[in-house]
């Protein structure tokens, strides 16, 4: 066996004493993606014009993790081509809704094929998501979740259970049943209740041992899986498998966040005065949303926003985490499939909008975000962001070398 030296010990305890744990979180949203698909290009943009045009955001993340949208933005961003890089850059994320989102919600806009369109969701889903399935069989293949370039975290619904199924990097190890296909994971954690139909199949652990997924979107456990990610480290670390060196797993000075939204309507969007009339199909459907989902999909996030906002306030380290969200949306903005050109367009530069925002924070009794004085813009925190991500990633290398 090996023996370390005592300046090999030294530099060793010096790794563990500062190493940092980088983690990325995008919510779930729909067509509304293409907001953290505008963010996500920034900072990429930030990292390349420090360490150079190969900068890609995987290098930089111990973790990515997201649900629904989301975790088609993470699988997008942590794939590889067959070459060992990445499928996509960031730039291309915005293109790829714009380009695609027409084809997976298909519009129909008369009058009439509207009405029948809300009459057919009592029965089954508003779209039958071929098109989706096909185009991720198509980028993904047979890549499976133990291919990607750095950590992911998606998490999802299995129907059959009642319980959510998280699809995780960490847990492969003990749980060889969840190497699933990456296709398999994106096209479960994406299907929403009412929108895209329930996702089944079947994964064999090393023993040939066979285990069923019936999957629906992961925004019914964790619209914003920001916790989730965390849990997984720590779980990583207690049980023994980790890089990551903590010596304390609650240490959130040790962690770096940023966590990015797809956008939440103004909190007075609904009433009780007018959803104590509501029917089944006004729960399913009501002008042009999906109440139900809008409820659970902003309850969740909102929820994990406040527990962090809270925890590394408590632990001064709020400087760590940056959550960036628009809780503005109006109108077609706020849809989850609304691909109209004017609509999409629209979210494209309410992404550029929310960059030149102010940093801001979660209100606890109005769930609004506030603004931050002193800190800056959203841009500019990314910037700062990106400063720390790049010398994280010096530190680690230059200990490699």
């Amino acid at each position: 066996m090996a023996t370390i030296s005592s300046a090999e010990g030294a530099r060793q305890s010096s790794h563990d004493k500062d190493k940092m744990v980088t983690v990325l979180s995008i919510d779930g949203g729909g067509v509304r993606g293409i907001i953290p698909a505008t963010i996500l290009a920034f900072l990429e943009e930030e990292l390349k014009k420090l360490d150079g045009p190969h900068a890609r955001i995987a290098d930089y993340f111990d973790v990515v993790a997201g649900t629904s949208t989301g975790g088609l933005l993470t699988v997008m961003l942590t794939a590889p081509d067959k070459n060992g890089r990445l499928l996509f850059d960031a730039n291309d994320l915005a293109k790829f809704y714009i380009d695609e989102s027409p084809k997976i919600f298909p519009q129909k806009n008369s009058i009439f094929s509207k009405i029948g369109t809300a009459l057919r969701m009592v029965s089954r889903p508003k779209y039958d998501g071929k098109y989706l399935h096909s185009l991720l069989r198509q980028y993904l293949g047979e890549m499976k979740l133990d291919g990607m370039l750095t950590n992911v975290v998606i998490p999802t619904f299995d129907i059959a259970y009642l319980q959510p199924t998280i699809f995780s990097s960490f847990q492969l190890k003990h749980q060889p049943a969840k190497n699933a296909l990456l296709s398999d994971i994106t096209i479960g954690t994406s299907a929403a209740p009412t929108f895209f139909p329930a996702h089944y199949f079947e994964t064999k652990d090393d023993k040939g041992h066979t285990r069923s997924f019936n999957l629906v979107d992961g925004g019914l456990a964790a619209n914003n899986p920001t916790l989730c990610a965390r849990s997984q480290v720590a779980q990583d670390i207690i049980v023994g498998n980790s890089d990551f060196f903590l010596q304390n797993t609650v240490d959130y000075g040790k962690f770096m966040v940023i966590s990015i939204g797809c956008g939440l309507n103004p909190n007075e969007k609904y009433s009780a005065k007018d959803a104590s009339k509501w029917g089944i199909l006004n729960w399913i459907v009501k002008d042009g949303t999906a109440p139900i989902v809008d409820m659970f999909n902003a309850a969740s996030a909102d929820m994990v926003d406040i527990h962090l906002s809270v925890l590394f306030g408590a632990l001064r380290s709020s400087q760590r985490y940056l959550r960036i969200q628009y809780d503005q949306l109006s109108g077609s903005a706020g849809s989850i499939d609304d691909c109209s050109k004017e609509n999409l367009d629209r979210l494209v530069e309410i992404g550029n909008e929310l960059l030149r925002k102010n940093v801001s924070r979660v209100d606890l009794e109005t769930g609004r975000n506030v603004e931050m004085p002193g800190e800056g813009t959203n841009s500019e925190q990314l910037a700062k962001f990106a400063k720390q991500l790049s010398a994280e990633r010096s530190r680690r290398k230059n200990l490699i070398d």
